[in-house]
């Protein structure tokens, strides 16, 4: 063989290998963690995003670090605890995620201690997670602040194999992110990629409606006691409804920055035809990705 055609073979080989990783980097189905403080916390904040990662075949999980046994004026304890885990179920089937695991701690009551650092580091490692979204440790609600936090300080130690030796530790950390907030201080949440969940809006509000403790009976009491609660309506479609409103409302909410990042990711002319969207953060722990590995992270973006 001559040396012309030996190299035109080795190009060849090396073509077919790239081409074959590429499409089975293509093919790879992503491991997706999201983790909050309370059952709802992740449905509100990436549940549309999370429903168009199950479609496309990925594997999501969301992690309540508590049961939610403190979040009702009248219900608590246990049988809250219990009736939010069935709640946070229904949700999940409703977005099309594989789990929504809830923790027993009490809600109201959530530290960054070393054992909830423990129990997130086992979480992420056992769901081989290339994605872990948290809240920022910034939020009105200290369990928020601490949920956020402890998932900080596990970012680092879930690579570490010295910690938690009975779970094996990641090869390489994976790309955390954080979920939107409103809260500016000590600085606003930065839109580093912002996904258009037009697709699965109704999803989205489907997750939502599952959690009828919270999303018809405690949270409008917070703002206005039984008075707001009087105002909901009762039948199944008209709360949906009602629901569905405040949803799209939260979800249209689009600022200069959010934009910019839209049409950064999807292009002007397909940004311009978006109605809703969530948007999430790159944390400085963890994985630092390239335009190209976001894209990769989210195969959901338009090119």
């Amino acid at each position: 063989m001559s040396k012309i055609n030996l190299m035109k073979n080795i190009i060849i080989l090396l073509l077919t290998f790239t081409f074959i990783q590429s499409i089975q980097s293509q093919d790879k189905k992503l491991n997706i963690i999201a983790i909050g403080a309370h059952p709802d916390d992740c449905d509100s904040k990436f549940g549309g995003t999370a429903a168009l990662f199950a479609k496309m075949g990925h594997n999501v999980k969301f992690l309540s670090l508590t049961s939610g046994d403190a979040g009702h004026q009248s219900e608590g304890g246990g049988a809250l605890g219990n009736r939010r885990r069935a709640e946070a179920k229904n949700a999940g089937k409703a977005l099309g995620i594989i789990e929504y695991q809830t923790l027993d701690n009490h809600d109201g009551e959530l530290l960054p201690s070393l054992q909830v650092r423990h129990q997130v580091i086992r979480a992420i490692r056992k769901w081989d997670a290339d994605i872990v979204l948290g809240l920022r440790p910034n939020d009105y609600h200290p369990d928020h602040r601490n949920a956020g936090k402890v998932v900080v300080d596990a970012s680092y130690m879930v690579i570490v194999p010295n910690v938690c030796p009975d779970t094996p530790p990641l090869a390489k950390n994976p790309l955390f992110l954080y979920m939107e907030d409103r809260f500016d201080k000590p600085y606003p949440h930065q839109p580093d990629v912002v996904v258009a969940i037009d697709k699965a809006i109704e999803l989205k509000i489907d997750g939502l409606h599952a959690h009828t403790s919270q999303m018809y009976e405690w949270l409008p009491w917070t703002r206005g006691g039984d008075a707001s609660v009087a105002k909901i309506p009762t039948s199944d479609k008209e709360r949906r409804e009602w629901l569905s409103k405040r949803v799209k409302n939260r979800s249209s909410n689009m600022n200069s920055e959010k934009r910019a990042s839209l049409i950064k990711w999807y292009g002007k002319d397909y940004a311009n035809k978006v109605k809703y969207i969530e948007s999430f953060e790159v944390a400085e722990y963890g994985m630092q990705p390239t335009d190209k590995d976001l894209r990769r992270f989210f195969p959901m973006l338009k090119k």
